[in-house]
């Protein structure tokens, strides 16, 4: 099993996840893969990678054999769907996609659809030419209206290898809630946090809207379904994704979880510590500098 954040390229993070006086070249991948064995790649839904950047990565993460990355699909094929890509936007994404693939370092690509993505005649068709131009990668499926819970959709997925998300997020009429659905060799778990305020709020800044610290209690069901994505014959990798990012409580969760599940205390940076501590103090200890392959010392799961 792998735990880890949404993104590590967050301003509100310094001082709270990385050391408040980091150095001049101060490497945050680098020190986020030291306490984590993935880490969803968040700024490849606002555009691919170009290949060097992908490259770059790779580069970063070299100290953790374990480590991989998982990837959000460009925001054109999942959110922009008034009129059709082309084959140049496919071939950008391809190149970013592929040194991650190539190298073993990419776990799966994440086709993240929005709440207003029903399960529509249209939109299936949609969704299966999506399916189809990025089949060669691990996919997994992220849907957040109810209409998708249907028998076909997910033997459907099943039938093509292809992981459904399980998500926590705000509940609203016809959201989809909590699951444990396996469909792929990949299982994948992506909480969001509770901000009931500003999930659907137009003018509510994107931080906002992750504005949320779990606490342990309401963790402790995502544990269990941790646990039993991953004691399913079919499931091979199991990811479990923090998107709470603001202010780093996704770092804060991730870690408890991991805790939760590992039932053994995990190493947290000290800054993180020094923010969340009455959360976390049960299920991280601080650490000052990461040491090499500290984030693979307590491993559930391959």
């Amino acid at each position: 099993m792998r735990y880890g954040p949404a993104g590590w390229m967050y301003k509100d993070w310094e001082g709270v996840v990385y050391p408040k006086t980091s150095k001049k070249g101060f490497d945050q991948l680098r020190f986020i893969s030291s306490f984590f064995d993935t880490i969803e790649i968040n700024s490849s839904f606002y555009g691919p990678p170009l290949p060097k950047t992908a490259a770059n990565w790779l580069r970063r993460v070299d100290d953790n054999d374990r480590f991989r990355f998982t990837a959000k699909l460009w925001k054109r094929f999942t959110h922009e769907r008034t009129t059709a890509w082309t084959t140049e936007e496919v071939d950008q994404v391809r190149a970013g996609f592929d040194p991650l693939m190539e190298s073993n370092r990419l776990g799966a690509v994440l086709l993240q659809f929005p709440w207003s993505f029903r399960r529509t005649d249209e939109n299936r068709e949609w969704l299966g030419d999506v399916v189809r131009t990025f089949n060669l990668y691990p996919l997994v499926i992220e849907v957040r209206h109810k209409s998708w819970l249907a028998p076909d959709f997910l033997r459907g997925l099943m039938e093509n290898g292809i992981g459904f998300v399980n998500i926590d997020q705000p509940l609203f009429h016809d959201s989809i809630g909590p699951s444990a659905h396996v469909t792929s060799h990949v299982g994948y778990i992506r909480v969001h946090g509770r901000n009931y305020k500003d999930w659907f709020r137009d003018k509510a800044p994107v931080e906002q809207r992750y504005n949320y610290l779990y606490t342990a209690d309401e963790l402790e069901p995502w544990a269990e379904r941790t646990k039993e994505i991953a004691s399913d014959p079919a499931s091979r990798e199991v990811y479990v994704i923090t998107n709470n990012h603001y202010k780093g409580k996704a770092v804060a969760n991730a870690l408890m979880l991991k805790s939760m599940v590992t039932g053994q205390r995990v190493p947290a940076p000290s800054t993180v510590y020094e923010a969340y501590g009455e959360v976390i103090a049960g299920f991280a200890r601080p650490v000052e500098k990461p040491s090499v392959g500290l984030a693979s010392s307590l491993t559930a799961r391959p």
